[in-house]
């Protein structure tokens, strides 16, 4: 095989999920680590990963001056065999990455997949399938919230992750031995990392839990990158419809804008701008050059007309259309406690079963769950109800309590009349 498809062993004795020991490692027979460059050489490294079960992937890429990210090298591993390949080399075309990523028969392992997914969706509408992802078996596991890779192979596989190229710039080329050998550690690794965590998933009976994930991530909605709702990720507070009909107008065609030029968002308009322009509404230049965060020189450019054509688009909307104004920031009272008594519960629950908090509920989700039983979060569906949603909405009825017993906080039913 090429210099770019690595065949190698494990070395130590006995699988690599043993109680007493390290995970067994990796052994290359080649030195040379040259990217995949051509279609060619790529159709044979695919053939090789694809006679496996597994195959560990990761990209590299870049998006500070870009809108779409910007994929600059794809590492793969298989048990035995390693491959980088060069998505900027000017003769490779990637389909037979791709038909791998779609293929039914393997398993594809990523840690924190979704930008992985959201780069190969958008250059070629396919979402690998299926997936397992290490970062949200961790959490179901108990490794922690948001777990880093570098302290989840540590803690898995006793291995040290040089993490001194991670922010290197992977745009440009040659690249050097020190920088694809990191790039290669982030998967060789994860074939351990994925082989201790399923292994403890069907343990605890919690591969369900997992699945149900992996259906959210690799739902085709997860990665809809619609203009039209924009203006839900912009953290702004309004108080009036039309606010609000402006809002989703000038997000809608900052976002098509960046889009379009493959700009970030940032570089079009400012989160700050879009807030201003929804509160005083500017209809002509004039009144958009006298806002705090535009400049005269956007005010007078091809731009700015676009955005007073959709300035002028959500004054015309329909008010009966608009999805309902967030008032969260005066909660009926009450709430707040109710609020906290929930926090105790979730912590409780999942310090007892070795879950990380964030997965199960966010805080923001608890408040709305603390408002309304029926309200619509993860924690009352799916595992998540199982775990910690059902006796959430036992506790606010009144059918337990929460009582210290010597060191713990215990749940206790309360005695019916």
């Amino acid at each position: 095989m090429s210099a770019a498809v690595c065949q190698g062993r494990r070395t130590g004795a006995g699988p690599s999920i043993r109680g007493d020991d390290k995970p067994a490692r990796f052994v290359y027979s080649c030195h040379a680590m040259k990217p995949i460059t051509s279609t060619q050489e790529l159709a044979a490294a695919v053939r090789a990963l694809a006679a496996h079960d597994v195959v560990t992937v990761d990209t590299e890429f870049m998006r500070e001056t870009t809108f779409w990210p910007k994929l600059c090298l794809i590492q793969m591993a298989a048990s035995g065999i390693t491959v980088l390949i060069d998505p900027l080399a000017e003769k490779l075309d990637l389909k037979p990455f791709f038909e791998l990523m779609a293929n039914e028969k393997v398993l594809k392992v990523f840690h924190a997949a979704r930008q992985d997914l959201e780069i190969i969706h958008h250059l070629a509408g396919v979402i690998p399938h299926p997936i397992f992802d290490t970062q949200a078996a961790a959490m179901v596991c108990g490794y922690g919230d948001s777990v880093s890779y570098e302290a989840l192979v540590k803690k898995t596989a006793g291995a040290e992750i040089d993490k001194s190229h991670r922010f290197t710039d992977w745009s440009r080329r040659p690249l050097s031995d020190k920088q694809l050998s990191y790039a290669l550690a982030d998967v060789t690794h994860l074939l351990d990392v994925h082989e201790v965590l399923a292994a403890k998933l069907a343990e605890n009976r919690r591969a369900d839990w997992l699945r149900e994930e992996m259906e959210i991530l690799t739902a085709p909605a997860t990665y809809a990158q619609r203009p039209e709702d924009a203006w839900k990720r912009l953290k702004v507070k309004l108080r009036k419809s039309r606010q609000l009909a402006v809002l989703i107008e000038a997000a809608a065609w900052r976002e098509a804008e960046a889009q379009r030029r493959d700009q970030p968002r940032g570089r079009i308009l400012k989160d700050e701008a879009i807030h201003e322009i929804a509160n005083h509404a500017p209809t002509t230049e004039e009144e958009l050059a006298q806002l705090r965060m535009i400049s005269r020189g956007f005010a007078r450019s091809e731009m700015a007309r676009g955005l007073i054509a959709a300035v002028k688009r959500g004054l015309k909307r329909d008010l009966k259309s608009l999805p309902a104004i967030d008032r969260r920031e005066a909660p009926r009272a009450g709430v707040g406690p109710i609020g906290d008594l929930l926090k105790v519960l979730l912590k409780m629950i999942c310090d007892e079963q070795g879950v990380a908090q964030r997965i199960v509920a966010t805080a923001d989700e608890l408040h709305l769950l603390a408002a309304d039983d029926k309200a619509d979060v993860p924690a009352l569906k799916g595992w998540r109800r199982e775990l910690f949603g059902a006796a959430a909405l036992k506790l606010k009825r009144g059918e337990t309590a929460l009582a210290i017993e010597g060191d713990r906080v215990a749940i206790v039913e309360r005695a019916k009349g």
